[in-house]
Formats: structure tokens, C-alpha cells, sequence
């Protein structure tokens, strides 16, 4: 089973919904988490206004190497919310095939190979060339997890399953 680096699977401890932590059958692996991350359309985004209110946005973003990357105005709410706090929460869209991490957003400086990749996802997911590296207004930014949650609704609770990241 793969893992990601530098993180530990875990069983939530929620017995109240029926997950109890010494409990492992039916835990999900990384991969599953990968293949959600990589078929996903869109990506929600929240970040912390300065007075404490959520904002909460979708972008497109690419999935490389474990990590997800995604373009963003300089000035846009999110920009800005992130330069201010940069703890962040992205979610997919679906409460079914659930993918949850808490983290940090970064501005990704990448190498040629990395921006290639990322490219070519757009291309072929988006069906356009996201020319981040071209436009100065627009920043780069990459997701640094510290936890991340995952469930299917089809067999929760067994399904349950954390990664605690070193951070």
C-alpha cells in the first residue's frame, strides 16, 4: 500500500458515528485517495477573510507528485486571505467519495518538469494551457497537508479513515 511521505494512516475516533479507533477493517488506502484527487474537476478552496469569515471557492488544479496545485489572481479574495493566513481547508465536490485536507496553501516555485506536468493536466482535463508561467498576475500556489480525511458514504463507517502528516 502506498502512503503518502511523512504521514501516518489512522482510525478517527468518532464513536458517536460508529467509528471507533481500534477498529481497521475496511480503512481506505492512498490510493483511493490519489484517484479522487486526480479525477476531480474542481477543488474547493476556504480560506479566512481578516474578520474570521469563511471563504469558500472553487478553482481547477492539477494533482502531481501528491500534491495539488491550483492558479489564483494576486488579488483575488483568496490571494489575498492566504497571504494574510495561509491555513487552509480544500475539499472536492462530492459527500459521497469524500476527500478532506487541512493544510497549508504555499506559492509553488516549480521546476520546468513539474510546470510541464501541471500544463499538460489542464490541457487535457480543462481543455486549455493555464499559462500560469506566463502571467505575472497570476500566482501559483501548492497544498502542504497536515490532515486529511477520507470516506465513502456506501460503507461508513468502516470506510473512515485519517492521515496525520509531520509538519
Amino acid at each position: 500500500m502506498i502512503q503518502p511521505k511523512n504521514a501516518r494512516r489512522a482510525r478517527p475516533d468518532m464513536p458517536r458515528y460508529g467509528v471507533m479507533p481500534d477498529e481497521t477493517a475496511g480503512m481506505l488506502t492512498w490510493d483511493w485517495v490519489e484517484r479522487q484527487m486526480i479525477e476531480a474537476r474542481n477543488y474547493w478552496i476556504v480560506t479566512t477573510r481578516p474578520d474570521g469569515r469563511p471563504h469558500a471557492a472553487p478553482v481547477w488544479g492539477a494533482w502531481v507528485d501528491d500534491t495539488l496545485y491550483f492558479g489564483s489572481d494576486e488579488q483575488s479574495v483568496k490571494a489575498r486571505n492566504i497571504r494574510r493566513d495561509n491555513r487552509a481547508v480544500v475539499h472536492l465536490e462530492s459527500g459521497d467519495d469524500t476527500v478532506i485536507f487541512e493544510g497549508l496553501l504555499v506559492e509553488a516555485i516549480v521546476s520546468a518538469e513539474i510546470q510541464e506536468a501541471i500544463n499538460n493536466i489542464y490541457i487535457k482535463k480543462y481543455e486549455l494551457h493555464p499559462q500560469l508561467e506566463e502571467d505575472e498576475a497570476s500566482l501559483l500556489y501548492r497544498l502542504v497537508p497536515h490532515k486529511v480525511m477520507a470516506w465513502r458514504e456506501k460503507d461508513f463507517p468502516a470506510s473512515a479513515t485519517y492521515w496525520h502528516f509531520d509538519v
